[in-house]
């Protein structure tokens, strides 16, 4: 059974940056997994933001991300990581870790089946 748990949220003013992780266990980051980052603000629909394949590290990011922020797995610690940067008060929101992709778009929230519990991200302007 696969079991996420993220962390490294926190409120930051406009400007900042925060380091998320996910820890995973029940899966072995030496496979090739797919996994990835989500997040959700209230009243809106979950929303892709970067997906890592844990064995190739091959990344990709929705528009609204790339280059502020960064996708990165450690493989000997079983985490995943999500670097962000240049913080937006509309970057506020709940970010949560994903695995279990079945297939898909790789940011369709629905193509996976594993989720962790969420970091709250609060950006102040």
């Amino acid at each position: 059974q696969v079991q996420l748990v993220e962390s490294g949220g926190g409120s930051v003013q406009a400007g900042g940056s925060l380091t998320l992780s996910c820890a995973a266990s029940g899966i072995s980051f030496t496979r090739n997994y797919m996994m990835g980052w989500f997040r959700q603000a209230p009243g809106k629909e979950r929303e892709g933001l970067a997906s890592i394949y844990t064995g190739s590290g091959t990344t990709r990011y929705a528009n609204s991300v790339k280059g502020r922020f960064t996708i990165s797995r450690d493989n000997a610690k079983n985490t995943m990581y999500l670097q962000v940067n240049s913080l937006k008060p509309e970057d506020t929101a709940m970010y949560y870790c994903a695995a279990g992709y079945s297939g898909g778009s790789w940011d369709g929230a629905g193509n996976f089946d594993s989720w962790g519990q969420g970091t709250q991200v609060t950006v102040s302007s």
